[in-house]
């Protein structure tokens, strides 16, 4: 059985994928929920579950699509959970089954290319009407119309008698009931007086309101269909086979046999699957991912390592401290799951819109027909009066208010190098008054500082090597030596976290990192040329700041890298307001501080560390070279120059003011349109017009983002 209670929820899932790692420690099951779309959505389905005696809690996840349960002791079984979902109105299952693969997008461009179609050729014929036809010539182009109307109707809709209908068993209102009902009736009664020789028929009005609001949702698909989940990215960082040292062998074993104690063997570039203790005497290792440390790490045999650290220089062994859900990684992704929960809570204005609207719509309607019927005791006359009324106030202008602007004003900013990846990203922008900025690979980068007084034959091999590479520093010296030509070098070979090496004319040349982490050594033979390593602000840092200051934001640095480095980097840039050495957990508190003093908090990060506070601002953006795991936590990701951020916030607060303009558009055009269908005076005719009319206006008007 499938069913959902939300208007749109059929419209807009997007296939979800289940994660180890992602559920709270003390969950004893997972239920998939396809059909859920919005915050009322969480609400109810966590209502209904903590409503049940043998549940402790249960907890939603919007972006997983994931109910996560803590029972009582002894349930193994939760089918009377599911009913019990099934009969608020939304589907479930265990996460064991596999859902099925989301075909949404193309199922309702099909519905609205139907719509579209049979509406364009019923308004042609219902120009004859307008333009006088009357008896026979009348009645035949109501009979074709019919035949056009009904079938694609009937079909083109079924995306809203789907909603309704789920909606009215779980014994609540929804958008697309008003919707259905206008539709249902509208053809109804113009068949019935097609049939009886009327003079009006709505089947152009019925096809108008269905292809303007198929439309609409069609557009907010497109939004919801680029969110991923950040906390899935996060757990496919944890490897799926390690490899186990039993007796004198090294045998590969999935990550979920490994226990307390057991004894691993990595290679150089492996990522670190546990927590674990050195066994061999020393390695370096990346932890940059997780603390924002900028530094390779030194550890030497005894001293810990954490699940997500990258071996630098191996093979090394390990031995477990901590696995399964006791990780670190494992620890941090519970924090990213939780706080992408939170930030689907977040109530769109089209949601608040539509809780207000949906119930007025049904009431003007309802009061509309018995007041027409205690006035004149005529149904027919009355029924026709209250289908004009619902026609005239169904939400045409409101389902395009919101997703039209964000419709253009996602384009634009994928244009300007800026792709929004939330459906309520914009809005959240809009509202940010607090900036927090990670500091590694966001403001700064890692560079090497090349001798002034190096010779030209020097600075080819160096370039030389710098090409064979695309490690950061390398990218970096490729930029500093771009007017130099490269030397011709064969025998290429790089290790990683040591260097790379080649032969020049058979002779070793080589560039690899000095013991103390702090500079590389570039040799040529027996020479010895070292390039000091240094951080500098990423071009249009600087004049971010200024700018984001000069728009009334709080600028503030946030990093886990060391406070001289931090403090350095915040005096450059005019940050008066520095955290440092702050680890993953840490910024999330921060985040969360910040927003218990009331600020609406946008956080800016591009690594491992960031993606758990990432989820916890109010908005978020993460630059094009972030890690997978940051750009899908993100709500925007900026390919471009880090100076754009200023402009996306402009453009994010102009489109949430479209945003309003357009349901003061709509509401205006209701208070205009309400007392004409009520009073009687809406024709056919009219419906079309107006409905038209207010879609276009608004869809003009979204236009206007700029």
């Amino acid at each position: 059985m499938s069913v959902t209670a939300c208007p749109g929820c059929a419209l807009g899932d997007s296939e979800a994928i289940s994660a180890p790692g992602n559920r709270p420690a003390d969950a004893t099951f997972e239920l998939v929920l396809p059909g859920i779309h919005c915050a009322a959505c969480i609400a109810t389905v966590e209502r209904v579950l903590n409503a049940l005696p043998e549940i402790r809690s249960a907890r939603v996840n919007l972006t997983r699509k994931r109910a996560w349960v803590a029972a009582e002791p002894g349930i193994t079984d939760p089918s009377g959970w599911i009913e019990a979902l099934a009969d608020a109105g939304y589907e479930a299952h265990e996460a064991s089954s596999v859902p099925a693969p989301d075909s949404s997008g193309s199922d309702l461009a099909l519905h609205l290319g139907i719509a579209g179609f049979a509406m364009m050729n019923v308004m042609l014929l219902s120009v004859a009407v307008w333009s006088g036809a009357a008896d026979a010539t009348r009645n035949l182009m109501y009979w074709i119309s019919a035949m056009i109307a009904l079938p694609a109707t009937a079909f083109a809709a079924q995306p809203f008698f789907r909603n309704a209908w789920a909606a009215l068993r779980a014994g609540r209102l929804a958008m697309d009931v008003p919707i259905s009902l206008a539709i249902i009736l509208a053809c109804g009664i113009s068949l019935y007086e097609t049939i009886e020789g009327g003079d009006h028929a709505w089947f152009e009005a019925a096809l108008s309101l269905t292809f303007f609001l198929l439309a609409g949702r069609y557009l907010d698909l497109r939004m919801r269909q680029s969110v991923r989940s950040a906390a899935s990215d996060l757990s496919a960082l944890e490897p799926r086979r390690v490899h186990r040292i039993e007796g004198d062998a090294r045998v590969s074993r999935p990550i979920e046999d490994i226990r307390l104690g057991d004894t691993l063997w990595l290679a150089a570039g492996a990522r670190v699957p546990v927590d674990a203790v050195l066994v061999d005497d020393q390695v370096r290792v990346d932890r940059s991912a997780l603390t924002g440390e900028s530094d390779p790490i030194a550890r030497i045999a005894g001293q810990d390592l954490v699940a997500g650290d990258v071996v630098l220089t191996g093979p090394v062994r390990i031995r477990a401290t901590a696995v399964g859900e006791d990780t670190t990684l494992r620890r941090m992704t519970r924090l990213v799951a939780i706080a992408e929960t939170a930030r689907g809570r977040y109530s769109s204005l089209a949601e608040k819109a539509a809780s207000i609207y949906t119930p007025a719509i049904h009431l003007i309607a309802l009061v509309t027909f018995i007041g027409w019927m205690a006035v004149t005791g005529d149904i027919r006359q009355s029924l026709n009066v209250a289908v004009a009324t619902l026609i005239i106030t169904c939400p045409c202008a409101l389902g395009l208010a919101i997703p039209a602007v964000s419709a253009a004003a996602t384009g634009r900013l994928y244009r300007l190098g800026c792709l929004v990846k939330s459906d309520t990203a914009l809005e959240r922008l809009a509202q940010v008054d607090t900036v927090v900025f990670d500091k590694t690979g966001t403001l700064t980068r890692q560079e090497l500082v090349v001798p002034g007084d190096m010779p030209t034959d020097a600075r080819q091999v160096l370039r030389g090597l710098a090409n064979a590479s695309d490690h950061p520093l390398s990218r970096g010296l490729r930029a500093t030596l771009r007017d130099v030509t490269p030397a011709a070098l064969n025998g290429l070979a790089e290790l990683p976290g040591k260097g790379i090496g080649a032969l020049r004319n058979g002779q070793p040349v080589s560039l690899f990192a000095a013991d103390d982490g702090r500079a590389s050594i570039l040799s040529i033979g027996e020479t010895r040329y070292v390039l000091d390593r240094t951080e500098r602000t990423v071009p249009g840092a600087t004049q971010l700041i200024t700018r984001l200051r000069g728009m009334g934001m709080d600028v503030s640095l946030l990093t886990g890298d060391a406070e001289d480095r931090a403090i350095r980097i915040g005096d450059e840039l005019g940050i008066s307001r520095v955290w440092a050495s702050v680890p993953a957990d840490g910024k999330v508190q921060v985040v969360k501080a910040l927003r218990a003093e009331g600020r609406n908090v946008l956080m800016v990060g591009d690594g491992l560390n960031d993606a758990a506070a990432l989820t916890a601002a109010n908005a978020s953006i993460a630059p094009g070279h972030a890690l997978d795991i940051s750009r899908n936590a993100a709500d925007a990701v900026v390919t471009g120059d880090i100076g754009m951020i200023a402009d996306v916030l402009r453009l994010a607060t102009s489109a949430r003011r479209r945003m309003l303009e357009n349901l003061l558009i709509s509401a205006g055009y209701n208070v205009v349109a309400i007392p004409l269908a009520v009073l009687g005076f809406a024709s056919p005719l009219m419906a079309a017009v107006a409905m038209s009319t207010s879609s276009i206006t608004v869809t003009l008007n979204a236009l206007r983002t700029r």
